[in-house]
């Protein structure tokens, strides 16, 4: 049983600034289900890296149509990825695992043909080489 507080909406406690009732309440896990990725510029590549541990290889689909680039997953959000077991019940449960899409535009000079991805201890890397007559060659100028 949880013992009710009556507050009055126009005048907060000071003290519910300091002591809230439970700090993780506040926390908006639905943030935390679109991975967060790094992108990464050579001279001949793009690498595309995008933190999703966790996951089988077999549960990502990687799709290039036309300039862009979507990574996604297989699973659905409906799918139970825990056990439940007899008497046993969850009093807090902050796994997520719902599925995922994120969306990223290409620019013309990627070689889309040559896109190769690997997935190693929960970072999927995308590598996308640049064509040929965009890698830049670097070279000294002379002052005359």
């Amino acid at each position: 049983m949880k013992i009710v507080k009556k507050q009055n909406p126009w005048f907060p406690s000071i003290f519910d600034e300091f002591f809230p009732e439970n700090r993780l309440d506040s926390i908006n896990y639905e943030r935390f289900s679109i991975p967060l990725v790094n992108i990464k510029e050579d001279l001949s590549n793009f690498v595309v890296e995008l933190a999703v541990p966790g996951l089988k290889k077999e549960d990502i689909v990687i799709e290039v149509e036309k300039n862009l680039l979507k990574v996604a997953t297989k699973t659905s959000s409906n799918e139970e990825k825990t056990e439940e077991k007899e008497g046993v019940k969850f009093t807090r449960k902050e796994f997520n695992f719902s599925s995922f899409e994120r969306s990223f535009t290409l620019p013309d000079l990627i070689n889309v043909d040559e896109i190769q991805a690997n997935y190693e201890h929960g970072v999927l890397s995308i590598l996308l080489p640049k064509v040929e007559e965009a890698k830049e060659i670097k070279r000294m100028v002379e002052i005359s």
